[in-house]
């Protein structure tokens, strides 16, 4: 569905009076616009699975900003006002460029239903998938409920349904653009880096290695492996460091988020990024025996904990950290 509302809108797009300067702009290519840390920031959009996923997701968007740009340059016309002025992101994009697209079509209610119910759709099936991932993890953690899975799941989403009701108040917009540029960004980064460590330096790129030919009967390349060790983890890191160094306080149009609005969503970003350092404190807490003992366990995965009361502790070893 989504592919052919994009086609019909495009179809649509590109007959109209101006969309040929839209789409000018569009492939207008300003490289220096990458020296902007919030634009790599922003793009948080990775065998052979993963390279088909990616390269549809990113034709995909390419497709769509033949649509989006083709309707700006019409906007542009029809009000005679610079394309820059007409262009937004976000909520901008779906709730008034893309409604204005459709309202030119030819049984432009229909197709404001199909319009509708696909981005439900999309944001229903996009909301399911971190959900999953929290009550998963959370259920893993706390054995108590596994046998109340269902139960569980429709508190979480009961709980994120009833705050997410914030979002559709007269100020709902407000809050809605702050936990976009504080709680999917930085904090997404953040998270991505410690996962990358953690698979890379702490359990191992030649064990990760290991599982994957055990998975699916091939070993990944060098590339991979060096990419997973060195590259990732370099480039996370640096891009984590530079969006706290140039960031910039939120606004909606004309609107400047006041101090204690900032303070807030630093607080939302912080409230999931501490509790990688919270957790290890808690764990290296609780776990038997000296700090290196504690240590040792605490970065040994639990199927591997005999190995540790004999004294072999992998991630001690010199060879640990540097084979690839």
């Amino acid at each position: 569905m989504p592919y052919v509302v994009l086609t019909v809108l495009l179809v649509r797009g590109v007959t109209l009076p101006g969309a040929i300067d839209g789409i000018k702009a569009y492939l207008s290519v300003d490289f220096l616009r990458l020296c902007d840390a919030k634009v790599s920031v922003d793009g948080r959009h990775g065998g052979e699975d993963a390279i088909i996923t990616s390269s549809i997701n990113s034709l995909t968007s390419f497709f769509s900003g033949f649509v989006v740009f083709s309707f700006l340059g019409y906007m542009s016309h029809k009000h005679n006002v610079d394309l820059d002025k007409v262009a937004r992101d976000g909520a901008g994009l779906v709730f008034v460029i893309y409604p204005e697209a459709i309202a030119t079509l030819p049984g432009s209610s229909v197709w404001a239903v199909i319009f509708f119910i696909m981005l439900l759709t999309l944001g229903i099936d996009s909301a399911m998938g971190g959900m999953e991932s929290v009550i998963t993890g959370l259920i893993d953690e706390f054995k108590c409920l596994h046998k109340h899975r269902e139960l569980f799941t429709l508190f979480i989403v009961s709980a994120t349904f009833l705050i997410s009701l914030f979002c559709v108040t007269n100020g709902g917009m407000y809050v809605f653009t702050l936990l976009d540029h504080f709680a999917a960004g930085t904090s997404i980064l953040f998270g991505v880096l410690i996962e990358a460590i953690g698979i890379a330096w702490f359990y191992g790129v030649d064990r990760f290695s290991d599982d994957i030919e055990e998975m699916i009967g091939q070993r990944p390349g060098m590339y991979w492996r060096l990419c997973w060790k060195f590259v990732s983890p370099c480039f996370l890191l640096f891009m984590v460091v530079v969006s706290f160094a140039t960031f910039n306080p939120p606004n909606y149009g004309t609107y400047t988020f006041p101090p204690w609005a900032n303070m807030v969503g630093w607080c939302l970003a912080i409230s999931s990024m501490s509790m990688v350092p919270l957790y290890a404190i808690y764990k290296l807490c609780i776990l038997p025996g000296k700090f290196c003992d504690r240590l040792a366990y605490a970065i040994t995965p639990e199927t591997e904990h005999h190995l540790v009361d004999n004294g072999e502790v992998r991630q001690f070893t010199l060879h640990h950290w540097l084979v690839v």
